[in-house]
């Protein structure tokens, strides 16, 4: 497999033991190369801007710029880049604000190494991995603070099918299988759902669902 097909990875974090415990972990595996490591959020945005990584694996708390900035600047100028959160604590209160900036998963820094690949494949694939007590807390700070939306928005009985299993978190095949459609024909629904609801991604899809009780079929 050449470096073109692979998972390209950026590493973004403080502590160069990490980060090259974590290269050491994916460098086991063909599908997935490391093209670059940053020790701050500023130089993750100016990597992110040169290296056009698939995903990036973004600490939450260093110098200069933190994960929860760098996510947002990434993500408002290259919104097609895979965000995962890296945190030491289970309930680090960071979790949920890099969420809303745009990160679509999270791992705790300790995670094994099957778990980090497959946290990446599935970000590359455009899944999330949101375990439950971080949707939980991420419902209720947006229905603290987010405005008051219509479930309505014209969406076809497709679109909220479709909806409803973004929200359970299956992948686009997963879901094609289910409705016995293309994947192709998912794409188009997800970008329908997203142009309709005015959102920018797969995350704010599940949440928008979950807020609505939208999740079920």
């Amino acid at each position: 497999m050449n470096d073109q097909t692979k998972i390209r990875v950026l590493i973004v974090d403080d502590h160069q033991v990490v980060r090259q415990g974590l290269r050491t972990f994916l460098e086991l595996h063909d599908d997935i190369v490391v093209v670059g490591e940053a020790g701050d959020g500023a130089t993750a945005v100016t990597l992110a801007r040169s290296l056009e990584p698939d995903v990036i694996l973004m600490d939450l708390v260093m110098p200069q710029m933190d994960g929860i900035a760098a996510t947002r600047e990434i993500k408002t100028a290259q919104p097609h880049i895979q965000i995962i959160a890296l945190t030491s604590f289970v309930d680090d209160d960071r979790v949920v604000p890099v969420i809303q900036a745009g990160a679509s998963g999270y791992l705790l820094k300790d995670v094994s190494p099957d778990e980090l690949v497959a946290v990446i494949r599935a970000a590359q694939r455009g899944e999330i991995r949101l375990p439950p007590d971080i949707v939980q807390k991420l419902m209720a700070q947006v229905a603290r603070s987010a405005a008051p939306r219509t479930a309505d928005a014209n969406l076809t009985e497709r679109e909220l099918q479709v909806l409803a299993l973004v929200a359970q978190g299956q992948s686009n095949a997963e879901i094609a299988a289910r409705l016995v459609i293309s994947v192709k024909t998912v794409k188009t629904h997800i970008s329908n759902l997203l142009s309709k609801l005015n959102l920018a991604d797969r995350t704010q899809l599940a949440i928008y669902a979950l807020k609505h009780g939208l999740d079920a079929l």
